[in-house]
């Protein structure tokens, strides 16, 4: 069962949002993924939302572009989590997306990364995770700390090369 589900309005958004997949997947989290649009398939969006917890899902990945109305109306119906992908594909090459998430009411929040910023939303969902499952959160240490020393052998490299 899929403890994360991603939720695009747009199959021309997977080219993103394969960024989050690829994370979860690394750290062995199978996401749930789907296409619906909070402004063509309202009704679906509410569904999924509304039952989301009950399916097991424990976080909400949601891509959306130019208004950004998918991750509020997700959030709107559920008490899960829910992290906003702005996404770039718009005149405003993201910027209406972020703000539109970044500036929800009050009481209903989307927990937004970057523009086009996947891989960080990925990364936010394990740490959520992670909170309830002390294997994930090793895991978790693990990457971060492959991470810092990539950094060290690049500093390392540039020393040798100066």
């Amino acid at each position: 069962m899929a403890r994360v589900a991603i939720v695009m309005g747009s199959d021309s958004d997977l080219a993103v949002m394969a960024k989050a997949i690829g994370v979860l997947k690394e750290f062995g989290i199978s996401p749930e993924v789907s296409v619906a649009s909070a402004h063509r398939t309202p009704d679906k969006v509410a569904q999924f939302a509304r039952n989301a917890a009950d399916n097991g899902i424990q976080v909400i990945i949601a891509g959306a572009g130019m208004a950004a109305a998918l991750p509020g109306v997700i959030a709107a119906h559920t008490t899960l989590p829910v992290i906003g992908v702005p996404l770039s594909g718009s005149a405003l090459h993201g910027t209406d997306a972020l703000y539109a998430m970044v500036q929800m009411p009050p009481g209903i929040p989307v927990a937004t990364v970057g523009i086009d910023a996947a891989t960080n939303a990925g990364l936010l969902a394990v740490a959520v995770l992670a909170l309830n499952d002390a294997e994930l959160a090793e895991r978790l240490c693990d990457y971060r700390a492959q991470m810092a020393a990539r950094v060290e052998k690049c500093s390392e490299e540039l020393q040798e090369r100066l």
